[in-house]
């Protein structure tokens, strides 16, 4: 799929839900002059139980959205759907595309004292190995990781701090613990959020590592490199914010996420594959 986007064209952004807000967030902060679009969707979150075809299906077509749009780089800021399909988008689009999994895994690599690196993601992004293919290049890495589906779940209840959340803790990163991992990757974008609890179980020796970060650097590297940034002086960038599912709790819980640059969220093109009961869930656990 062949784009020619300007270089005030804005920053794509994808994730499936919400949690690609932090990735949203460290941009923003590394990169203020540039504008984004960021496209969550929501209707069809999460992707983490979901079968890997399935995954890259959803993925691809929001991401041709995106294209369509006219963005001038691709950020999949969702380690579920990078997993899936990285090599197919990035042989079928002609902008530039970042991914979560990559960057992390090269600071992790970095940052390990003893070579023994934990992973906690979901479901999908554990079965995929997709991590294991990431630290191919580096055979001295012993990689444990640990699946946390409720996770999520405590995220977008606004649970930071419970008796529950930590003895959800304390079982999924028990593996982690056992082995002596001194480096923790906080594979889903949703985890961030979760970090006081996490740091909590594990200890303050233990060195987490969040994608977001190392995600916005290879953005900005990236930018750089191609002659893609907004040339000076610029004005003031237009951030938009487009959701499959409900707009009004995307922009509640959104907030949590990124914070004040989201207003209004627009209603996203409803996806081709649409479950019937998308959104339920969450639109009951923001009501009561």
């Amino acid at each position: 799929m062949s784009t020619s986007p300007g270089d005030d064209a804005p920053i794509g952004i994808f994730d499936s839900g919400f949690g690609g807000l932090t990735v949203a967030r460290a941009i923003l902060d590394q990169l203020p002059d540039e504008p984004i679009l960021y496209l969550g969707d929501s209707a069809r979150q999460p992707y983490g139980p979901r079968p890997i075809a399935e995954v890259r299906a959803f993925a691809l077509e929001m991401l041709d959205r995106l294209v369509e749009e006219g963005v001038k780089i691709l950020v999949i800021a969702c380690n579920s759907a990078s997993s899936a399909m990285l090599r197919d988008a990035r042989e079928r689009y002609d902008v530039p595309v970042i991914e979560v999994i990559n960057p992390a895994t090269r600071r992790a690599a970095r940052a390990t004292r003893n070579g023994r690196v934990g992973l906690i993601a979901t479901e999908a992004t554990v079965n995929s190995r997709a991590y294991e293919d990431a630290f191919a290049a580096a055979p001295h890495i012993d990689l444990v990781s640990a699946a946390c589906p409720r996770f999520v779940e405590f995220v977008e209840e606004g649970v930071t701090m419970s008796p529950e959340l930590l003895d959800a803790a304390r079982g999924y990163l028990r593996p982690i613990v056992d082995a002596g991992c001194d480096t923790l990757i906080l594979g889903c974008t949703h985890y961030p959020l979760l970090t006081g609890a996490i740091s909590y179980v594990v200890g303050d020796g233990v060195t987490l590592v969040s994608s977001a970060d190392e995600t916005a650097k290879d953005v900005y590297r990236v930018l750089h490199d191609r002659g893609l940034a907004r040339a000076e002086p610029v004005p003031e960038p237009r951030h938009r914010f487009r959701a499959t599912g409900d707009p009004d709790v995307f922009a509640t819980l959104g907030r949590r996420f990124l914070g004040p640059e989201i207003g209004a969220v627009e209603p996203g093109i409803v996806p081709l594959r649409r479950p019937p009961s998308a959104g339920t869930a969450l639109s009951k656990a923001l009501t009561t």
